[in-house]
């Protein structure tokens, strides 16, 4: 499980470190893409497959389900963490994502998320302010 929220700073070739507390749970490879919210999804390889298996049952016929999966797969890269702690985000993801310098990492249960750190501070902003309404409608689903 991913939990905790770590700042640190993209290079100028792409390269960003993973947390060390995030680094045994993604595993030696690891999947990135995009994500919603504009920022960036990190899954282990075991989570990603289970993702995709969910994913190719998604019908073809809808135009949302193919849209969502095209999106989604399009933009994922396989990453391996360097002997610095390191992994190169590739630029189109960067730039889906605004990331260009500061970048706030995430851990959210089964995932990691790479935001750039102005998206995450506005979001959070946002949130704090409906977080009791977002807990309050989080009921429907037996939280």
């Amino acid at each position: 499980m991913f939990m905790g929220e770590y700042q640190h700073n993209i290079d100028t070739k792409g390269r960003i470190i993973v947390p060390s507390k995030f680094r045994e749970g993604l595993g030696e490879r690891f999947v990135v893409t995009r994500g919603l919210d504009q920022c960036l999804f990190a899954y282990p390889m075991n989570e990603w497959q289970i993702l995709e298996e969910k994913l190719k049952k998604l019908p073809l016929t809808k135009k949302d389900a193919r849209a969502f999966t095209r999106f989604f797969f399009s933009g994922a890269v396989e990453c391996e963490i360097d002997k610095q702690g390191r992994i190169n985000i590739p630029a189109p993801l960067r730039k889906y994502a605004e990331i260009e310098k500061a970048c706030a990492v995430i851990g959210v249960s089964n995932r990691v998320e790479f935001w750039a750190d102005e998206k995450w501070n506005e979001f959070v902003e946002t949130s704090e302010d409906s977080f009791a309404d977002i807990a309050e409608n989080m009921m429907d689903f037996d939280l």
